[in-house]
C-alpha cells in the first residue's frame, strides 16, 4: 500500500479536487460628493459619503496631490561652464607664469652680469696695486749684494 506511484507519491495519498473561487467585481463608483477644503495645520473633519448602492464610506478628506512645477534646466549645464571657467583662467595663470619665469631668467642673468663686472673691476685695482711703479711709502728696503754660500752657510 505504501509502494510508490509513478510520480514519486506513495498510494492512497491521492489529491482532492480543487475548488476554485472567483472574486465579485465591484460595481464602478460614481463620482463622489465635493470635498471641502480644509486649512492647513488643522485636523481635517472626518466624512461621510454614500454610495448608490447604499453604502457609506467614512474617511478624512484630502486634497487631491498637486505634481510640482518642473525647473527649466538650462541650456548650457553648470559642469560644461564651470569647465570652461576653469579652462579660462589656467590660461591666465599660465600667461602670468610665462611672465614670471622670463623675469626671474632676466634678473638671473643680471646678477650673473654684475657679479662678473664686481670681478673685473676688483680684479683690476688688485693687478694696479700689484704692478704700480711709484716709489715706496713705507717698508723695509734689502739691498741684495753678491753674497758666497758655503757648505749651507750664508756669507753677505
Amino acid at each position: 500500500m505504501n509502494e510508490p506511484t509513478a510520480y514519486g507519491r506513495p498510494a492512497g495519498h491521492e489529491r482532492a479536487a480543487v475548488e476554485v473561487h472567483h472574486p465579485t467585481p465591484l460595481a464602478p463608483v460614481l463620482p463622489a460628493a465635493p470635498l471641502v477644503p480644509v486649512q492647513p495645520g488643522t485636523i481635517p473633519a472626518v466624512t461621510s459619503i454614500v454610495l448608490p448602492d447604499g453604502r457609506v464610506v467614512t474617511g478624512y478628506a484630502l486634497e487631491p496631490a498637486k505634481p510640482e512645477p518642473v525647473v527649466a534646466k538650462p541650456v548650457v549645464s553648470r559642469v560644461a561652464v564651470n569647465i570652461a571657467l576653469g579652462g579660462i583662467g589656467f590660461g591666465a595663470v599660465c600667461g602670468g607664469l610665462v611672465l614670471l619665469t622670463t623675469f626671474i631668467a632676466a634678473l638671473a642673468a643680471l646678477i650673473h652680469q654684475l657679479i662678473i663686472l664686481a670681478a673685473v673691476i676688483f680684479g683690476g685695482w688688485v693687478a694696479v696695486q700689484v704692478f704700480s711703479a711709484s716709489g715706496h711709502r713705507g717698508g723695509t728696503t734689502v739691498n741684495i749684494r753678491k753674497a758666497v754660500i758655503k757648505r749651507n752657510k750664508f756669507y753677505g
